[in-house]
């Protein structure tokens, strides 16, 4: 077992302790173990062989020895035990949002409510009501934060997906009987949301890898097994679909798979009328039905006339056109990012101290970082008074004498007032290096209210890049009610940049707003917003939600180097005055 799985266990223990009301120190110390596995950078399997997880941060010998056993048996008894009281519908009332264990346990206790399905049926019938603490208001919350969350188990979020197919690509990519081997569908075109995995091989021994891949510990059923193609059911829910197809036949079979459908259809028809068929088996002269192309996704799109178009932007949305006019965009890569520019540490409601996340994003090689720790009226998030960012300013100063080619830029994820104004003065603001403005409460508020107070504070000289700009996060909360035009041009017009946050939960900008801010001419920036170091990997995410908006390097702050940067924020924050 990995780190994040064993970590999953914990916080599955932490969250049946609190449906059972048990003792609150015993919870956070599940909770705090987990948050430290996730953020480990060593495997764990690694750790246990040399005898050193009680050496890992809130980690005695008690749960020691509960690792070890999910290590051993890849479960862990006590959970089972906790499984066996509590239904496991119950936990997932949690998700709903306005349902706390306490609302869950409730729920359980005087309805036996144990799964989102009885609790969508009882709140229709009305009988919810008269339970403490339920009124119609919190009924009708309940029912919409249950559309929300039906919604989102329907698919898998993207950063969730995309290890689980990884691993199993991996492992396969060893095999002798493989030659190649590929992810296909959605998860190939890096969908924010994913149902289901597509892979596709070639192989000397199709039966022999069928019989590898249908027994492969991640498999929690089979659901077909045939001598080319195979289905199974992950133990985390998701479908995985495996198919042999023929060497010639790799990269036609590759593209047809990949999809989208709205994009087979255009390249079809394009093809039709040149004469030509395009199938999962290659391209054929329709007229003598010989096969001209197949073996690469290249010369299947050479063969019709079109440049090689990347996965991500094949959703029909204009890339057959550019396509064929020769203006394809030179998509953003991941190697061209510089920095991240949105990163947390234990100073606020980050899981690692300030010189452990430098370390970390200097071994990525990057030129530069920033501090961007939450400000003061971030309370939940334990946000940085004015006195504590000072503070911080001179550690991150003394710090930054240790470097001679990287920088640890200075900032704040300041928030945004209702009315508009920034969290801290501009007498503060004015010491960072970048500042980072969002959205942390008054979700609600009207779509008018809450454009002009976004479109307020973009207008501050001291504001660089609008975090999150929407607010959502996918399957849990929608997106709050704003004027997305108005917004980017209030940064066009003051020279800011807006965010695609790489958290795998927002994604924030989406893909086709991100789209819009582009050919608004607004730059782009591209982070992680890292609360545990683990985390630094997302920035992959975002890299893909920005090449499924045709962004390039050019249009993205972080991509430049550090000397432009600043120069950047520089100019932005004397904008106005220009």
């Amino acid at each position: 077992m990995r780190n994040l799985e064993i970590a999953k266990l914990f916080n599955e223990i932490a969250d049946l302790l609190e449906i059972k009301d048990e003792n609150i120190f015993k919870i956070r110390a599940y909770r705090r173990a987990a948050i430290n596995l996730e953020s480990l950078t060593e495997e764990i399997e690694a750790v246990a062989a040399r005898g050193g997880l009680t050496e890992i941060e809130g980690i005695g010998k008690d749960l020691a020895a509960k690792i070890e056993q999910a290590l051993e048996t890849g479960r862990i008894e006590y959970l089972e035990e906790l499984r066996r009281e509590i239904p496991r519908g119950v936990v997932e009332l949690m998700a709903i949002p306005g349902v706390g264990p306490k609302t869950a346990k409730l729920l359980f206790d005087r309805l036996q409510v144990d799964s989102v399905e009885k609790l969508e049926a009882l709140a229709q019938e009305g009988k919810l009501l008269g339970l403490p603490g339920i009124k119609q208001k919190t009924v009708e919350n309940i029912v919409k934060g249950i559309q929300v969350v039906k919604k989102g188990r329907e698919r898998m979020l993207l950063g969730q997906a995309l290890p689980l197919a990884r691993e199993i690509v991996w492992i396969l990519e060893e095999l002798p009987q493989v030659e190649k081997i590929s992810m296909a569908g959605s998860l190939r075109r890096m969908r924010e949301t994913v149902r289901d995995f597509d892979l596709l091989i070639t192989s000397t021994k199709p039966a022999k890898v069928m019989e590898i891949f249908t027994s492969l510990p991640q498999v929690a059923e089979v659901l077909v097994h045939g001598e080319t193609k195979a289905t199974i059911r992950h133990r985390e829910g998701i479908q995985v679909d495996l198919r042999v197809v023929e060497p010639e036949c790799f990269g036609a079979a590759l593209q047809y798979f990949t999809g989208s459908k709205e994009h087979n259809i255009r390249v079809r028809e394009l093809a039709s009328r040149k004469g030509l068929k395009v199938s999962e088996y290659g391209v054929f002269n329709e007229a003598t039905g010989k096969r001209i192309a197949g073996a690469t996704e290249e010369e299947v799109y050479r063969a019709i006339g079109l440049p090689y178009i990347p996965p991500e932007l094949r959703e029909d949305t204009g890339e057959i056109e550019a396509a064929l006019e020769g203006r394809l965009p030179n998509l953003l890569e991941l190697d061209d990012l510089r920095g991240d520019l949105h990163a947390h540490t234990n100073w606020s409601d980050g899981h690692h101290d300030l010189e452990a996340l430098v370390e970390a994003a200097h071994r990525r090689g990057y030129e530069y970082v920033i501090v961007s720790d939450h400000s003061r009226s971030s309370t939940v998030a334990h946000g940085l008074s004015e006195e504590r960012l000072i503070e911080q300013i001179g550690q991150i100063r003394a710090l930054n004498k240790r470097y001679t080619n990287f920088r640890i830029l200075t900032g704040s994820e300041c928030d945004i007032l209702a009315d508009g104004r920034m969290d801290f003065p501009d007498r503060v603001l004015a010491q960072l290096d970048i500042v980072l403005c969002a959205v942390h409460s008054r979700f609600k508020q009207g779509r008018a209210e809450m454009t002009a107070r976004i479109v307020k504070a973009l207008s501050n000289p001291y504001v660089h890049i609008l975090a999150h700009p929407t607010g959502r996060l996918i399957g849990e909360r929608d997106p709050y009610d704003v004027d997305l035009e108005a917004v980017f041009a209030a940064a066009k017009r003051h020279g800011k940049a807006v965010e695609i946050n790489a958290q795998s939960s927002r994604l924030d900008l989406n893909d086709h707003h991100a789209r819009r801010a582009k050919e608004l001419g607004v730059m782009i920036s591209i982070d992680t917003d890292t609360h545990s170091l683990d985390q630094l990997e997302n920035m992959t995410l975002g890299v893909a939600t920005a090449r499924r908006a045709w962004i390039g390097k050019s249009d993205v702050v972080n991509a430049m180097p550090l000397e432009k940067l600043l120069a950047w924020a520089h100019k932005s924050r004397h904008h106005l005055a220009k």
